[in-house]
């Protein structure tokens, strides 16, 4: 799935670009619509790759929350897990994160882990073209968010019948596409 994600981010990147600029009408509630489809064939435990290599930002609130349960002082708790990124947010200072199971893919502090974790990949958190850069990202380390863009691709272009068995003649297409507009 790795290399099936990096081999079609360009296409599927230029395609939300595309969605970005011209959205199509409904294209909130289409996104909501596909996103419960792309959860019923997910399974989050298979993959963590999202705890393995990215890290959450830490609001004042998370670090609050967190260190409570863990019993440490909020100081405690960002010297010993935290270091502010440029932007000046908390951030993990080691990946994978320091609260994920490697053998089992398990968060060991689920119940109180930080926002930006609970609604990771943020696919319904606001109108899609206002969060497109995070789609962007995303489709390379998420497959529910690859899922979702290659669902978008077929719904979008109208020919989810025949490929949904084949999504890759769409990316074939968007993908001649980005060679047409670079000749």
């Amino acid at each position: 799935m790795k290399r099936k994600m990096q081999a079609n981010r360009p296409a599927f990147r230029r395609f939300l670009t595309k969605l970005e600029k011209n959205p199509p009408k409904k294209l909130d509630a289409m996104a909501v619509e596909i996103d419960k489809e792309v959860w019923a064939e997910t399974d989050c435990l298979a993959c963590a790759n999202c705890c393995k290599t990215m890290t959450p930002t830490f609001t004042n609130t998370d670090i609050k929350r967190i260190s409570a349960h863990l019993e440490m002082t909020e100081e405690a708790f960002k010297k010993k897990w935290l270091k502010k990124d440029r932007a000046g947010d908390w951030i993990n200072t080691v990946q994978p994160c320091q609260f994920l199971n490697l053998k089992d893919n398990k968060c060991s502090i689920y119940e109180v882990r930080p926002k930006d974790c609970s609604g990771f990949p943020h696919h319904t958190r606001r109108h899609m073209v206002d969060y497109m850069h995070v789609f962007k990202q995303n489709i390379e380390y998420c497959p529910a968010t690859f899922r979702l863009v290659e669902k978008m691709i077929e719904k979008v272009n109208g020919v989810e019948a025949e490929t949904a068995a084949k999504p890759d003649a769409v990316v074939s297409k968007l993908k001649e596409e980005g060679k047409k507009r670079h000749k």
